[in-house]
Formats: structure tokens, sequence, C-alpha cells
């Protein structure tokens, strides 16, 4: 496996950038570990609308810059007190949207430290039942990126000033508030520790579970130049990170096990003319292609069905089952 110390950059753009580059352009039979921080930032998951995620007033007043990233999920907060580590590799399909295998390097390094944590929900590592870790998957051709926050000194009062997170999702998991259900790993530690020593002792963990010792990799001058070219065509773009929604005369949304989903519909004469679906669910690929298909078909529950019964439904909406996703199209 290979390892890069992503330290060079705490700007979410070019750390961004960079994962999809690694992802896209390095050696797809290698394995890579990357471990970053960024600064102050909110990290959009795809298929989320910004504007509903942020308090864009205290976003702006407090220079958070603002950044969707490729894969499915929520919005989270990052600073320097949080380190996000990312896993690319070869795609095996017992661990498309099992988390398990990924997370449990950082599981093992906090029980070294005498901190129990544990997998919990769909893709969060929680500790006494709060949550510091979020996940999430992108599936590029025969590869996947697997990543996650690890908030060890965060400044949670600026995370839930940051966030806008719908009551329907704080009440689904029966509390009152983002702050109460999060917790950084500093507060559980027996002994006080830096950053960079939680960060080797997670490098240390992933090394132990691999059986073997990391090369380190070290971007060139090409990686670099691919990187900020990435970093100004995607991760700088307005329409990436905000983007536009279409004209809707119908929306629907509902609140699933698997995560939230809301649909914009623009039906015309009784056909889909235009179609966005947002939501946290923990799809692997872009919908582009499938709202697309939509398009030109019967507003009805067999021409809907039909299209559904035909689609990669795990790899375009995670644990969203097809009666969901239905339910979800006609409003119903």
């Amino acid at each position: 496996m290979l390892y890069i110390d992503n330290s060079i950059s705490t700007d979410p753009h070019f750390n961004l950038a960079a994962e999809e580059y690694v992802l896209k352009n390095l050696d797809p039979g290698e394995e890579y570990l990357l471990l970053w921080q960024n600064e102050p930032s909110i990290i959009i998951g795809r298929h989320q609308n910004t504007l509903a995620e942020i308090n864009l007033d205290y976003v702006r007043e407090n220079g958070i810059h603002v950044v969707r990233r490729l894969s499915g999920g929520g919005a989270v907060y990052h600073d320097l007190g949080n380190l996000n580590f990312t896993f690319i590799k070869k795609a095996v399909q017992s661990e498309l949207l099992d988390f398990k295998s990924f997370t449990e390097p950082v599981i093992r390094a906090l029980d070294k430290l005498g901190v129990k944590a544990e997998l919990r929900g769909r893709n969060d590592l929680t500790i006494d039942g709060k949550k510091f870790s979020g996940n999430a998957q992108y599936l590029y051709r025969n590869n996947i990126l697997h990543h996650g926050t690890l908030l060890f000194a965060s400044d949670l009062s600026r995370l839930q000033k940051a966030l806008k997170v719908q009551m329907d999702k704080i009440e689904s998991k029966g509390v009152k508030s983002v702050r109460s259900r999060v917790t950084n790993i500093k507060e559980h530690l027996k002994e006080d520790i830096t950053i960079e020593e939680f960060k080797k002792a997670i490098r240390d963990a992933v090394a132990e579970l691999q059986g073997e010792n990391f090369v380190q990799y070290e971007f060139t001058e090409e990686d670099l130049r691919g990187i900020r070219t990435l970093m100004e065509e995607r991760y700088l773009s307005w329409d990436w990170n905000y983007g536009q929604s279409p004209p809707c005369n119908i929306r629907n949304w509902k609140r699933f096990d698997g995560g939230k989903v809301e649909v914009l519909l623009e039906v015309e004469k009784g056909h889909i003319a235009n179609c966005k679906i947002y939501g946290d669910f923990l799809g692997l690929v872009s919908l582009a292609e499938f709202e697309e298909g939509l398009k030109g078909l019967r507003y009805e529950e067999e021409a809907l069905r039909d299209y559904l019964e035909k689609q990669d439904l795990q790899k375009l909406f995670g644990n969203i089952g097809r009666e969901e996703l239905l339910s979800c199209l006609l409003g119903c």
C-alpha cells in the first residue's frame, strides 16, 4: 500500500481534487492511503442541495469554504482539529457500502489508546453513542474510494452553527441537537496526544491490518499540475459546489433508513420533462444518466416501475429500495 501524507495543503479544493486525481490517474493496481486536513470548510455530499445544508450568512461571515465531494452521504464540517482518511483500492463487491473493513483500523487505533468505538447506523463511527466519524464511498471503474472524517479536536460550536441540519434527521436519531450527537475523540483519551500523534496511530493500525509497511508516495510536479487543473475545473466551480435547481412543478421528499431522498420533477402533458434528485443517501456513482433516462417517460407507476427495474439501484442510491424510490417519485 502506498501512503500519501497530504500535509502540503489544507485547502479543501486542492485536497478533494487530490483524492480524485489519485483515483483516476495513478496506478489503478495499487492501493492508497491518504491522510489530510482541511481549514474550516463544509464538504457537501454529491447529491445534496447545498443551500439547504448550510447556514449561508454564517458561512460567509466566517470565511468557511463550501465544496462538493464526489461521494454521497451528508454534509460534514472540517477544520484543522479534524483528520480525514481516504482508502483507494480495487473494488470488492462485499466491501461496497459495507464500511466495516475500512473503519476497522480506526476502531483498532482507538482501542489501543483506551477508547472503545463502534460502527453504528449507515456510516457512522461512535463513542458512547456520539458520532465522531462519517464515511462515504465513490466507485470509479473497478476502483473504490472510501473516505471518512475523524473529529479529533474540532470546534463543535462552529460545526453546529455552520450546518443546517433538518429536524427530521435529528429526531430520527432520538437526539435534540447536532451538538448533542457529536463528540471529539480527544475528550475520551486517557493521555493527551496531538493530532500528529493520532495520525501516526491510524497509520500504524492500517499497516498492522495490512501486514506490511507503507511505501511513501510524494506527488510529482506532473501530479501537482494535474491536481491544480482538476481543482480549477471542478472544485472551484460555482456550478459544481452550488449548482442550480431545474424548474419543477412537483416536489416530493421522504426520509428512509437509507437516507433522505428529494425529487424535483417538471411534468408536462403527463410526461417527465426534467428531473433532479437530492439527498444524503450513500450512492456510489453519479445520478446524471439516471435522471436523464427519466426524461420523456410517462409520469405513472407502470412506466416508472419498469424503468427502475432496469437500474442498478444499489450503486445509484445505496440502501434505498425500489419501492421506497418509487413512492418518492410518485409522492405516495
